[in-house]
């Protein structure tokens, strides 16, 4: 059965759910600060973010898929069984932390996940550990990058406003943010519905429906970032109210410095073909602007609570697929 063109087809079913909930459990990303600031309220912000998700189909190939389908665990052990065991812990741990308001990373549960259900089919051997090192050393830079770009933007978009009135400012930034929130959602469906891609590439792969050389068909890439689009315009309520009002108080400025230096972050990190996590760029920008006003203005315990689940997304998603993979081998056997 797991072998079937038809559980093929199941696995780009999974696949798709998996892209789904990434957009939902990352719509928070795109539109807490439009939302905490009054911009725009939840029922057009989501819209409007999903709108620059799905847009991103025509800014940039593919570099982010094909470091998925081949730059975690070896292709050549890729089996369907290992794909299903991956999209089920990266989906089961999105749920888990969406359940408690946590921005924690999609991408980096996928990771995870490929590397449990990869080692216990194959070993340590099996592993790509350029890739994983890269993937995994941007859980600091990426937020670090981040918190300083939101840094630096807020404190020189303050000197240049020194003069102005708060409430102009106000009225100026309102109008700035939108521009901002659209160009991270455009980054956020570069590199998250990439993720899917190379993962239904890899299913793809294993059944010989690529033939000889490792793609994505063009198809693949309309179909994830439509169905990422529909999720973020779902939009995942508890992790708004974490990103948006939680971990520090933002007005339209900050909000826009933070967008900005994050949309900044991950285009970047896209083109590069970098997995990132637009969560982690996203938390640290936020971070880097709320910590502007006065260190106290940023809520270190929620961000320290937001770190850990960080830290623990990669082994624990790793752990859940391994013991999905070794359960599903054995009932198969």
């Amino acid at each position: 059965m797991p072998d079937s063109l038809a559980f093929v087809i199941f696995l780009v079913i999974v696949a798709l759910v998996f892209d789904f909930i990434n957009g939902f459990h990352d719509s928070a990303n795109s539109i807490a600060t439009v939302v905490s600031t009054h911009v725009l309220p939840p029922k057009y912000a989501v819209v409007w973010a999903a709108f620059f998700n799905f847009a991103a189909v025509f800014f940039i190939g593919v570099p982010v898929a094909k470091t998925i389908g081949t730059g975690i665990i070896h292709p050549d052990i890729i089996d369907n069984l290992l794909i299903f065991a991956a999209l089920g812990a990266a989906i089961i741990w999105n749920l888990i932390t969406w359940y408690f308001g946590l921005p924690s990373s999609s991408s980096h549960a996928l990771i995870g996940g490929l590397i449990g259900a990869g080692i216990v089919k194959g070993g340590t051997s099996i592993l790509v550990w350029g890739g994983i090192t890269k993937a995994t050393l941007f859980i600091v830079v990426s937020p670090a990058i981040g918190m300083v770009l939101g840094l630096t933007l807020m404190l020189g978009v303050l000197h240049l406003f020194r003069r102005a009135q708060p409430a102009k400012m106000d009225h100026i930034f309102r109008k700035m943010q939108l521009f901002s929130a659209a160009t991270y959602s455009l980054g956020h469906g570069m590199n998250d519905a990439q993720k899917t891609m190379g993962i239904i590439a890899m299913a793809l792969y294993s059944k010989g429906l690529l033939g000889d050389t490792f793609h994505i068909p063009f198809w693949v890439v309309i179909l994830c970032y439509t169905v990422i689009a529909m999720g973020t315009a779902s939009g995942g309520w508890r992790i708004v109210k974490t990103m948006g009002t939680r971990i520090t108080r933002l007005r339209p400025i900050g909000g826009f410095c933070a967008e900005t230096a994050a949309a900044i972050s991950i285009i970047g990190a896209s083109l590069a073909g970098i997995p990132v996590s637009t969560t982690h760029t996203i938390t640290g920008a936020i971070v880097g602007v709320g910590s502007t006003i006065r260190v106290t203005a940023v809520r270190w315990g929620i961000a320290g609570t937001i770190i850990w689940a960080w830290i623990f997304t990669i082994p624990v998603s790793a752990f859940i697929s391994a013991v999905l993979y070794f359960i599903l081998k054995t009932l198969l056997q």
